[in-house]
């Protein structure tokens, strides 16, 4: 018994305890972070959550976080900087959103995002954006109704809108330093505006109101080169792009009737297959789309119980997606230089040994790749009812 008691007593002092315990009463959590480029400092701004006012008791009806912000020669330095305002250490280790600065952008993100990918504290699942034609200042100041706490919000418009309308796209730290590195695909970024007047908009008045006189919104994909922003794409660009890298879960599409009016075609799967070449000694990719959708609206007179009429719309919508596809590739190969699709990883998985002769030149290659796409939709319901009562309104 003493042996062992002895034993215990010897094991014990190689136990660590909680060497780096904080009391919550210590941290201010940090859910949004912005950056930007003054001059020639970094300046970092952080969204932090006033406890008082998340909780049920202490609550003053006050907004439920403050904003911080301190410059620096680099983004470290300005981030702990923040301390001499902070009555706390700001704790990032539940970051939702980080927002860079489009002037920021556009000389280069690597460098910032060097201290989120090393810090230990931070976990890299929150989602990036730039903004566009504003601040991350002004973003972060903008006081929200339906989620009381900005983050959140921008957090959960971001996932919601990248589901039901494919017109934006959520990119993790993860995602977005693996396309920076990578060989074959150049990186891409939703774009974040604030519509409105932002003087209102950082008040609690903005809240008060029944339609905010500001409020933040998702709007067109930034597009990379390098760490570099060079360009945006439209809405449309930016579904074409969804439809090509396969991250359609559902959209609609309002396509033209056959004799007049239009009619929406609610999308419920897509998937996508690109597939590289050499053909000829030149790269060559093929983009194969299956859709599947319901008639949403008809805007038309049309009988539905005409399958000839289903495919005919289905015709439609396929020339008409693989019209805004093709637009949105020449916008790229022509305009930006820059493969945002994967294109270069699709010669590369079909052809190790052409693609290492030409990855170190692939912004030429890429300029003059031949791009084949299929698009292919299925009707599978017209819904509740097959006409339109519009087939029963005389002239």
């Amino acid at each position: 018994m003493n042996k062992c008691l002895f034993a215990i007593l010897i094991l014990s002092l190689f136990l660590t305890g909680c060497w780096d315990r904080r009391e919550l009463n210590e941290l201010a959590i940090m859910l949004a972070m912005g950056v930007e480029k003054v001059e020639e400092e970094y300046q970092v701004f952080a969204q932090v959550v006033v406890p008082s006012e998340v909780s049920m008791k202490g609550s003053t009806g006050s907004t439920k976080v403050t904003l911080y912000s301190a410059k620096g020669e680099t983004v470290y330095e300005a981030f702990r900087k923040m301390t001499k305002d902070s009555p706390r250490k700001i704790y990032p280790g539940h970051l939702k959103m980080l927002v860079i600065g489009e002037e920021l952008a556009k000389e280069g993100i690597g460098e910032s995002l060097d201290l989120l990918s090393r810090d230990w504290e931070l976990r890299p699942d929150f989602y990036v954006v730039v903004t566009k034609d504003t601040s991350p200042s002004e973003i972060l100041n903008v006081t929200t109704n339906l989620e009381s706490i900005p983050a959140d919000k921008m957090f959960n418009s971001l996932h919601m809108s990248e589901k039901a309308w494919s017109g934006t796209k959520s990119i993790t730290l993860d995602e977005l330093i693996s396309d920076l590195i990578s060989d074959g695909k150049q990186a891409v970024i939703t774009g974040v505006q604030l519509i409105g007047n932002s003087k209102i908009g950082s008040s609690k008045k903005n809240i008060e109101m029944v339609s905010p006189a500001a409020s933040i919104q998702y709007d067109h994909l930034a597009v990379f080169k390098g760490d570099k922003l060079v360009g945006w794409l439209t809405e449309d660009e930016t579904i074409g792009y969804s439809y090509v890298t396969d991250s359609v879960k559902t959209s609609v599409r309002r396509i033209s009737c056959p004799e007049g009016g239009n009619a929406t075609i609610a999308i419920e799967e897509s998937h996508s297959d690109v597939k590289g070449y050499i053909r000829k000694g030149n790269p060559e990719v093929d983009i194969t789309i299956k859709v599947e959708g319901n008639i949403g609206s008809v805007e038309c007179k049309i009988d539905l119980n005409d399958l000839g009429n289903i495919a005919e719309l289905e015709k439609i919508y396929e020339k008409e997606k693989i019209a805004i596809i093709n637009k949105m590739i020449d916008t790229l190969q022509e305009k930006y230089k820059t493969d945002i699709f994967g294109f270069g990883e699709a010669i590369h998985r079909s052809n190790p040994k052409e693609w290492n002769k030409m990855k170190d030149h692939w912004d030429e290659e890429f300029s003059n790749v031949t791009v084949n796409v299929n698009v292919d939709l299925k009707i599978l319901s017209t819904g509740t009812v097959n006409n339109s009562f519009l087939e029963k309104i005389k002239d």
